[in-house]
This record gives C-alpha cells, structure tokens and sequence, in this order.
C-alpha cells in the first residue's frame, strides 16, 4: 500500500461512524490489563481512539483515561458514548498532552495507521520514565474451520493478514518501529493474546465487516458485491445461518516499554 492509499485508507472511518459504534467489537479485558501491567501509573492516553471502544474497557478498569481521535465523526460518537472521558482531537504525530504526562499508551485497531517515524518520538515525549505502548488488534480466531473459510470468502480487503489469529504476530511484531529506518524510542517487543469473542448475527458480522478500512474505500458496485458473497455464505454455514452465535476471536497484543 502506498501512502496516498494508506492515507485513503486511514481517513476512511469517519463516513462510518455509527455503524462502527454499533457494529466493532470491545477488547478483552485481559488484554487490557496485560498491556498495562509494567505501566508506572493510572494516567492512559488512548491514541486514535476511534469511538470509543478500548476508552470504555480503560474506563472499566479504573484508568484515569484521555482519549485523542483525529476524525470529528468518530470523536462525536466517543463523546456521546463517553461524555466523562477528556475526549480531544489530535492524531499520533501531533499529539495534544504535555511531556511526561501518561504512563500508558494504548491503541486499538490503530497503531498501524500511525507514521512511527514522527508519531514514535511524539509517543514517547507524551510518556513517562518507564511508560508503557501498546497495541492491540483484535482478530478472527480463523483455527475455527468456518472462520478460516469466511477470511477466504470475504477477501483481503474485509479480512486481511492482520485480522487473523494464524497470521497477526507477523503482522504486528514491527509495527512500533519507523518504516524509514530510524532509531525507535522503544525497547523489545513483547505480544500476547487473549480469548475474546462477539456475539452476532449473519446481518450484523455483513455490517462489522462493512466497517473495514478496505471495504469502505471500494467502489459502491464492488463493495456491494464483496458483502453479498460474504452474505451468502454465512447464510449456507450451519454455524451462522440461524439467529445469533459467538464471532471466536482473540485480542492479540503488542507491548514495548519506552526507553
């Protein structure tokens, strides 16, 4: 992907911001509290918070949380859901904090859209001695038979190499690293995942899917096309055909501590 696509790409959510609340799945709340383990103190900056979703497990927890979103759609939702969080807009590569004034930050679904490059040095600025980044991805637990076959029917633009479980270590194990080479701000990776799962139907896993960076930049003829064979498929699985079932998944995390 070039960076005019990634940038197509990363600034595409926006369009889908309710349905992205409605439809995305949270994170596990182990996964959550296995990102934030070494941190040195409660103050947690979610970094492209999006809607929302990881701000509310990190509220859950006892977090004293500021999230940071670039898009206004997807900020508005996350203060209507949210309206006790300090909710501001700003991105990874400017980020709006002071130095030194979190100990944690987490991103979810989101560091791969970050430039490292610049956002690594404004991460670490924002970071306490000894803070913790993190990213967690959750990803389709395709050693489900049906799952492995949904991740083929549906294409790499709903379900690609990073969204997963056979494949997201890979994916993700250099993600908090410049791509231009560059000197990183940040000690040796640690990853872990987690069981998770999301309770759906055949309609609602079509709308999550819908969600995906990939599927909301195609065109209208092929993204119609793309989620009518993901459509029909869940509809000849026994797995998914009838009413509600559990999406298996994990919340695959990447940890580094700042040096």
């Amino acid at each position: 992907m070039d960076q005019d696509e990634h940038r197509l790409h990363a600034s595409s959510f926006g369009a889908a911001a309710v349905a992205y609340a409605e439809h995305r799945p949270d994170y596990a709340r182990a996964a959550v509290r296995w990102a934030l383990r070494p941190a040195p103190g409660p103050r947690v900056l979610d970094l492209g918070a999006g809607t929302g979703k990881l701000t509310a497990a990190l509220v859950a927890l006892g977090a004293e949380v500021v999230a940071v979103e670039p898009d206004p759609a997807m900020l508005t939702e996350l203060r209507r859901s949210l309206p006790a969080v300090r909710a501001l807009p700003g991105g990874a590569e400017a980020i709006p904090l002071p130095d030194a004034s979190v100990d944690a930050v987490l991103a979810g679904n989101a560091m791969h859209w970050f430039d490292m490059a610049v956002a690594g040095p404004e991460i670490a600025r924002v970071l306490a001695p000894g803070g913790v980044l993190a990213g967690l991805w959750n990803v389709m637990d395709d050693r489900a038979e049906w799952v492995a076959r949904l991740a083929r029917v549906s294409g790499s633009a709903a379900v690609g190499p990073r969204d997963t479980s056979a494949s997201w270590r890979a994916e993700t194990a250099y993600t908090h690293l410049p791509k231009d080479g560059t000197a990183t701000r940040f000690g040796a990776p640690e990853q872990a995942e987690f069981p998770h799962g999301q309770r759906r139907t055949a309609d609602s896993l079509v709308a999550t899917l819908a969600t995906r960076a990939g599927v909301l930049v195609m065109p209208r003829r092929e993204r119609e096309t793309t989620l009518d064979r993901i459509r029909a498929f869940l509809a000849s699985r026994p797995e998914t055909a009838r009413g509600e079932f559990t999406l298996p998944m994990l919340t695959g995390v990447l940890r580094v501590r700042r040096l």
